[in-house]
C-alpha cells in the first residue's frame, strides 16, 4: 500500500515539475536551451544525451531497455541477460509527439522528426525523417522549399492574435 502511495506521489511530482527538471532529476545528460513536454525517459534516462536546442513534443518516449523474455527462456547463457543501449541526440533537433525513440539509436544535427514516428538506429543530420520505422524524407533545405507557403510569423503572437491570423490566412472566418 505505502509503495503505491509513494509511486502515486512521485508521478504527480513529477508531472507538477517543469519538464526539463524531470530530466535532470532523473538523469539525461542535455545541452542548452532545451525544452521538453514529456517525462518519459525509460529506465535507463541516465543514458540519454542531448546536445544543444532539443525541443520534444508531447508524449515521446525514450526507450533504452528491451525485453528479452523469449530469447531468456529458449538460450540459457542469456537467462539474466538484458539489451540495454544509449540514445544519442545532437544540436537543434525537434521531435515531434508521440515519437518513440528506441536504445541503440543516434539523431545527428538539425534534424526534425516527424509525429507519431518509430525511431531506431542513425538518424542522419540535416534531415527530417518520419514513419514506423522512421526513414528518410528529405532534407531541411527541400523542407524549407516545399512549404514555404505553410510558414507564418506566429511565434510572438498571443493566442488570440494567433488564432485570428491562421484563420483570416486559411478563410475560415465565417
Amino acid at each position: 500500500m505505502i509503495n503505491g502511495i509513494i509511486s502515486v506521489s512521485r508521478t504527480l511530482y513529477f508531472r507538477i515539475l517543469p519538464k526539463s527538471m524531470v530530466a535532470k532529476i532523473r538523469g539525461v545528460q542535455f545541452g542548452k536551451n532545451c525544452n521538453f513536454h514529456t517525462i518519459d525517459f525509460g529506465s535507463e534516462p541516465y543514458l540519454i544525451k542531448m546536445g544543444d536546442n532539443v525541443r520534444t513534443a508531447a508524449h515521446v518516449s525514450f526507450i533504452t531497455h528491451t525485453g528479452l523474455g523469449p530469447l531468456r527462456n529458449i538460450y540459457p547463457e542469456l537467462s539474466n541477460a538484458d539489451f540495454i543501449a544509449p540514445i544519442i541526440i545532437g544540436n537543434n533537433v525537434q521531435i515531434g509527439s508521440g515519437v518513440t525513440i528506441l536504445a541503440n539509436t543516434t539523431i545527428g544535427d538539425n534534424v526534425i522528426i516527424g509525429a507519431g514516428s518509430v525511431v531506431q538506429k542513425e538518424v542522419k543530420s540535416n534531415s527530417i525523417y518520419a514513419g514506423i520505422p522512421a526513414k528518410y524524407i528529405c532534407s531541411l533545405d527541400e523542407f524549407k522549399e516545399k512549404n514555404m507557403k505553410n510558414f507564418s510569423d506566429t511565434k510572438n503572437l498571443s493566442r488570440r492574435e494567433k488564432k485570428e491570423f491562421l484563420l483570416k490566412k486559411y478563410d475560415f472566418i465565417t
